[in-house]
């Protein structure tokens, strides 16, 4: 499962090893020294994975993780905390301050690299976090725990409606679905609206979305409806 990891890791001969093997199972590979250059490269090319290192040169790897915890635009990138510390109080600390899994040194790439796919794989069904492909210009993320959703690092504001409507295209990609269908699902079996309704708010949608260059993802399919295009070559406009 091909995916972009940013490595932070202050030891050049650990960040070597650890590139080798990621580059070597067909993942693209950044490398940060410290939480400065981190935080440089988060911004201008998010990754899909993040493998941190406590012990940080500028930093705590702790005070950094929960940094980007407060991020919009990088709140739910996957994050395994990587750390010598092996108790229990250490572990605890990592995940409750947002790690998704914490990686004991020392570590064989095996087991390192089950970890990353194992974060992939549980990320891929959800397309609350659909764009953060290679192949994607712009990275389109919707959060349902903040109702947030950004395009790049854009914030993007949405109504209540507009917001369901997209939660749930997102929740389906590239399945095509009928304006009936988006009206049961979205404003629910009880209410009766005419068709034109959806069509009213996904124009709404992909105005919202449009300075953040995703205006496109919500495709009309003539004489059917309306489909989400989680990922694609072309550049967003």
């Amino acid at each position: 499962m091909p995916g972009h990891i940013l490595v932070l890791d202050p030891a050049p001969a650990m960040q070597a090893l650890l590139a080798h093997n990621l580059t070597g199972a067909g993942y693209r590979v950044s490398c940060a020294l410290d939480a400065r250059g981190a935080l440089a490269l988060l911004a201008a090319d998010p990754p899909d994975v993040l493998l941190l290192e406590w012990e940080l040169p500028d930093a705590s790897g702790i005070a950094l993780l929960r940094q980007v915890r407060q991020d919009g635009a990088l709140c739910d990138l996957p994050i395994i905390m990587v750390s010598a510390r092996d108790g229990e109080q250490d572990k605890v600390l990592a995940l409750e301050s947002g790690a998704d899994d914490y990686l004991c040194k020392p570590f064989g790439p095996r087991e390192m690299l089950a970890r990353v796919h194992a974060l992939l794989r549980r990320r891929a069904p959800s397309a609350l976090r659909a764009g953060a492909g290679a192949a994607d210009a712009t990275v389109l993320r919707l959060d349902p725990r903040t109702l947030r959703v950004t395009a790049g690092s854009v914030p993007v504001s949405l109504g209540r409606v507009e917001f369901k409507l997209l939660h749930f295209l997102m929740d389906h990609p590239g399945t095509v679905h009928s304006r009936a269908h988006l009206l049961d699902q979205v404003w629910g079996h009880a209410v009766y609206l005419d068709e034109r309704t959806v069509d009213a708010h996904v124009g709404r949608l992909r105005q919202a979305l449009l300075p953040g260059g995703c205006g496109h993802r919500i495709e009309t399919v003539r004489g059917s409806g309306y489909r989400y295009l989680a990922f694609d070559t072309a550049a967003c406009a």
